[in-house]
Order: C-alpha cells, then sequence, then structure tokens
C-alpha cells in the first residue's frame, strides 16, 4: 500500500471516528449506547494512526502473492 493509499484510508477513519463523536453527549458516557460510540471513536482513531504512520510496518511488508 502506497502513501497516498495510506493517507486516503487514515483519513476516511479520521472521518468516521469524527462523525461519531459528534453523536457523543460530553461528559461520562453513562449509557450502554453512549460507551459503545465511545469505542467506535477509539477504534477509528487507532486504525487512522495505524494507517498514518504504519508503526509495526504493516504495510511495508509484502504479501506472499505480491512478491
Amino acid at each position: 500500500m502506497n502513501v497516498r493509499q495510506r493517507v486516503i484510508v487514515g483519513s476516511l477513519w479520521i472521518g468516521v471516528a469524527a462523525l461519531m463523536a459528534i453523536t457523543l453527549e460530553p461528559g461520562v458516557p453513562s449509557t450502554v449506547g453512549e460507551i459503545a460510540r465511545l469505542f467506535v471513536v477509539i477504534v477509528a482513531l487507532f486504525l487512522a494512526v495505524v494507517y498514518f504512520f504504519d508503526p509495526w510496518n504493516i504495510h511495508g511488508r509484502l504479501m506472499p502473492d505480491q512478491e
């Protein structure tokens, strides 16, 4: 996956996190739905970081059929 593709996918994950973040109420989540939304925001931001920075060289490795 090249840098341009990683930036596009990372931006999409940030968009998902932002969209879910605007549905959250300010303060500590008190219902299961709010906790689930917060979890989605956290996972989306984690995936954005993985795509933007590639900390474990996940996207730099070649798949066996791409050698």
